[in-house]
Order: structure tokens, then C-alpha cells, then sequence
């Protein structure tokens, strides 16, 4: 099985790589980290146990928001614009510094990642991806009608977040945390999911469904 170490899977130890003969030197760097990335979304990381610590749960989704970044393609002129790729926690932390250990001193497309808490949907006009707090359900709505002009990647583990217009949804099955995904409101954002996102999702919601409101 392969081996989690931090914010990767070793890709030795999931799958060998399968690129082309000749490739030069940076090409094959790269075909190695797409692959080590593929390796952490095709592995379901184990959850813990209701007995265990949240802390060790909120690890495991840090790395996803990290890997999240990497599988999807930003409109042209949110991927130029601004030093940094920032993600976003909105409301109450629940990572604490796990999120930041699990992007330090990482890039994406060439840019620094850093990580911003922010109280309101309206500081999130810079945000990449942005997780949103279950501890704002309460106004989901109103959030996501504020960020429907954004380009931001919406992300939590709030109920029913991709049924309610939300991006991916953490959810925990088989005592392992998985994803879903609501493509048709990416999409409308103007958001592209890589195929091999999508492939491992637990479920991807191309369209409204008989009961959304």
C-alpha cells in the first residue's frame, strides 16, 4: 500500500511512472509530483475514530485543501492575478496550525500558498479555495449567494454542502474521509475539475436534483 508521508504519497509506493522514454530531467520532476498527487486523491485516507482526536481528522483535510489546488484550473485572469495562491478558512478555525504546517514553504502554478482567516464571504474576493466553518450553517445561504460572483473554490464539511450550492463536501464513510462534488456549481464559477479529480469523488452532482431547494 502506498506510504502517506505528510502532504504526499510517495509515488514509488503506489505506481510506477509511466511517462514518456525520453523526457528531460524537470519534466520528469514534474510527472512525479502530478503522479504523487494523484496517489494521495486515489488513496481514501483513513479517518479516526469517533474516540480519536479531531486534530488528526482536520490533518488529513488540510492535505486534501492543499491537493484540491492542484487538480483545478482557475479562469485565466484569477491565476494571474495576486503574489500568492491563498486558501481560506471562514468563521471558527477547526485546523488550527495544522493547515499551516501542511502548506509551508509549497507552491502551485508557481505560487506561494498562504492561508487567511477571515470573518465575512466579502474578503473572500482573493481567495482560492475557501473552507467554510460548519459553525456557519446558520447562514450557508447567504454566504453562497455572496461568493456566487467569485471564482473561489468552496469547500466543507457542513451537511448537505454540495445539495445547498456548495463545491466539495468532506464527508466521512467507512471510517475514511471522502469528497464529493457539486460540478455544476464549479463549473458555474467558472472552475475546471481535473478528470482525475472527479474519478475519485464519492459522488459528483452535475445538475440540481428532485428536492433542492
Amino acid at each position: 500500500m502506498a506510504k502517506v508521508t505528510g502532504k504526499h504519497i510517495r509515488a514509488k509506493d503506489s505506481f510506477p511512472c509511466t511517462g514518456p522514454a525520453r523526457t528531460s530531467g524537470r519534466n520528469i520532476r514534474h510527472w512525479r509530483r502530478f503522479t504523487a498527487a494523484v496517489a494521495w486523491m486515489l488513496v481514501a485516507v483513513p479517518c479516526l475514530h469517533t474516540q480519536q482526536s479531531n486534530r488528526s481528522e482536520y490533518e488529513v483535510k488540510a492535505a486534501y485543501l492543499y491537493n484540491f489546488g492542484r487538480f483545478v484550473a482557475w479562469p485565466g485572469t484569477v491565476s494571474a492575478a495576486g503574489e500568492f495562491f491563498t486558501i481560506c478558512v471562514l468563521g471558527e478555525d477547526p485546523f488550527g496550525a495544522t493547515l499551516d504546517r501542511t502548506i509551508a514553504g509549497e507552491s502551485i502554478n508557481g505560487k506561494k500558498l498562504a492561508i487567511k482567516r477571515i470573518a465575512k464571504p466579502q474578503d473572500a474576493l482573493a481567495c482560492r479555495i475557501l473552507f467554510i466553518s460548519s459553525r456557519e450553517e446558520s447562514r450557508l445561504k447567504d454566504i453562497l449567494a455572496t461568493l456566487s460572483k467569485t471564482s473561489a473554490l468552496t469547500v466543507s464539511d457542513i451537511p448537505q454542502f454540495t445539495r445547498r450550492g456548495g463545491m466539495i463536501q468532506f464527508v466521512v464513510e467507512a471510517n475514511k474521509v471522502r469528497f464529493e462534488v457539486n460540478l455544476a456549481a464549479a463549473e458555474h464559477a467558472g472552475l475546471t475539475l481535473s478528470s482525475q479529480l472527479l474519478k475519485v469523488a464519492l459522488n459528483v452532482r452535475r445538475g440540481p436534483e428532485p428536492g433542492d431547494s
